[in-house]
């Protein structure tokens, strides 16, 4: 059976704790693990925790980075080469044993600065950029710091003082060169803390690449409520904005889950249950917008897949009916030996 002559890559910026992971996570499950590597450029750490604090510079910093061998690498993967990569331990804040890796047919790297120069953004079929409604990051950043990499509170909240300016300067910038810009956010009059699973979503589809019609599903509001799908402009150039709420019903988000999978009309459709789950303090929860949004960037790599190897949309998804698929299948790429 034909195949592309390298893998489909997608990037995945966004600030520490924007979701990066958990939108991964879903996209492997959609793809299929056995396809999909997973690579973080925050593995790319020129220092570990004790010597950020030694040399005052924060993660965010390019200079806090090896952005050479990252660009280097990013070129081998799109050629479907393998690297030794470095890893960063976030548990302990050290740097470990690098890892060989051999990617698949589908890459998706994320991190901080993957889009930060234009050699960079040119090894990247589909961007995605995550940007979360500031005070919901803050939120998801202080329980996983807390929870996961043994700081208190006030540590977390003064390291995010700290590099507020390093965030600003470097890492939001990024969003301008991104074919899709997701943000997160609390429904109006529902702070961070209380917000739970009823997140509101916001697309920002840029012309960039090729997205779906999907305007025919708005000519009826009754079979399309709590979606809207706009006109609009964002930093001067025309984009679509698609909107999804947190408290859309079932019925249509089933109904632009179905439009979407229509869009790959070879490929037999697979039910939500392998996407749109996040963990929080009360266990695994699902999200329409988030499974919405998953799927929509899965659209994107299988129909690039598609167009590199001319076959139908089954070709890259054959091993999707199989339901054994871990949530921590991304992760467990990048347990050193």
């Amino acid at each position: 059976m034909n195949k592309p002559n390298r893998p489909i890559v997608l990037g995945i910026v966004g600030d520490s704790a924007a979701g990066k992971t958990t939108l991964s996570r879903g996209l492997t499950q959609v793809l299929g693990a056995d396809r999909v590597t997973h690579i973080c450029t925050d593995d790319y750490h020129k220092y570990d925790r004790r010597e950020r604090t030694v040399h005052n510079i924060s993660a965010l910093h390019p200079d806090c980075n090896y952005l050479d061998i990252m660009q280097l690498h990013l070129e081998r993967l799109h050629y479907g080469q393998p690297i030794l990569k470095p890893v960063y331990d976030h548990n302990t804040g050290t740097l470990v044993r690098p890892e060989y890796v051999q990617p698949k047919e589908f890459v998706i790297v994320d991190g901080l600065l993957s889009f930060f120069t234009p050699v960079m953004r040119q090894f990247f079929d589909v961007k995605v950029f995550l940007a979360p409604r500031e005070d919901l990051r803050q939120v998801w950043k202080v329980r996983r710091d807390t929870t996961k990499r043994g700081y208190t509170r006030e540590q977390v909240l003064d390291s995010l003082r700290k590099r507020e300016q390093d965030s600003e300067q470097f890492i939001r910038p990024q969003a301008q060169c991104a074919d899709i810009g997701v943000s997160f956010a609390p429904p109006e009059g529902v702070t961070a803390e209380e917000s739970g699973s009823q997140l509101d979503v916001r697309l920002v589809l840029r012309p960039t690449i090729p997205h779906p019609d999907l305007s025919y599903l708005f000519e009826d509001r009754t079979t399309s409520e709590g979606i809207r799908l706009k006109l609009g402009r964002d930093g001067g150039l025309p984009v679509d904005f698609l909107e999804i709420d947190g408290t859309v019903a079932t019925r249509p988000a089933r109904r632009m889950e179905q439009a979407i999978w229509q869009h790959m009309p070879e490929m037999e459709p697979v039910g939500d249950a392998l996407f749109g789950d996040y963990q929080d303090e009360r266990g695994t929860q699902h999200s329409h917008p988030l499974a919405l949004t998953q799927l929509l960037i899965a659209y994107h790599l299988l129909r690039k897949y598609k167009d590199l190897a001319h076959l139908p949309y089954a070709a890259p998804v054959a091993a999707l009916s199989r339901l054994q698929v871990t949530q921590d299948a991304a992760a467990e790429a990048l347990v050193p030996a």
